[in-house]
């Protein structure tokens, strides 16, 4: 893997609270402790949801290209950041850097919040990890504008929306999804746009095709089960 130079790197002298910080100042980790809880309440946690389901859609169109193309496929998938170039991963970097895996390969970790440059993690000792952004350019089905969110979740009881969730536990386009349900593809689009309203399914296009994916919500509702209070970040391996 190669990490491209995007620009020479400076350095600078760390700033009087960091190197406090760094020397273990109680009342600066105290203030980090809460600067951190405020940005988590403030901006991760009103995103989680949407977050959660963009993140989980994307694992599961990196894990239908591995299925279809292999890893060769998946690894060309990534770009424009990204670049394969076989033997070599190509990937748009603060400073240059050339990343040996020696054997250990690779683990793929899609993200959220990441969106200007992917981020590689390296420790002699560990698989090296790149953390790569997700495609944000895919918009989600929208809702009625009067917010009728309620509305969307009681049209769930109906027998066909719910043969819908259930077909989607394996992730479909809209033709696999009609296919399974023996339906006509509209009517498959029309009860996965009520699952989207209630935030249960997440879609996004991939080519001339429109991807389904269970939300961590509609999974659950699906089993049963109640949604963890902590997930932990979805990542691929590879060898």
């Amino acid at each position: 893997m190669q990490l491209a130079d995007s620009g020479p790197a400076r350095r600078r002298s760390a700033p009087v609270w960091m190197r406090n910080l760094a020397g273990g100042d109680r009342d600066r980790m105290a203030d980090l402790t809460g600067a951190i809880r405020t940005v988590h309440d403030s901006v991760i946690v009103p995103e989680w949801t949407e977050a959660e389901a963009r993140v989980e859609g994307d694992r599961a169109r990196r894990a239908r290209t591995v299925r279809d193309a292999g890893v060769h496929g998946l690894l060309g998938s990534l770009g424009p950041l990204v670049r394969w170039q076989p033997p070599v991963l190509h990937v748009d970097y603060p400073v240059d850097r050339d990343l040996s895996l020696g054997g250990r390969g690779l683990r793929l970790i899609p993200s959220y919040f990441c969106r200007r440059t992917p981020i590689a993690l390296a420790d002699p000792e560990l698989r090296p990890v790149l953390v790569y952004p997700i495609d944000h350019s895919t918009v989600r089905p929208s809702t009625d504008p009067s917010g009728t969110k309620p509305q969307a979740l009681s049209a769930l009881l109906g027998r066909t929306r719910a043969r819908t969730l259930a077909a989607l536990h394996d992730t479909a386009t809209t033709g696999e999804l009609a296919r399974r349900l023996r339906i006509s593809p509209a009517s498959a689009s029309q009860h996965v746009h009520v699952l989207a309203a209630a935030n249960l399914v997440y879609s996004q296009r991939v080519g001339n095709q429109v991807l389904h994916t269970l939300t961590p919500l509609g999974a659950a509702l699906l089993s049963g089960t109640r949604m963890p209070s902590e997930s932990s970040p979805g990542s691929f391996g590879l060898r």
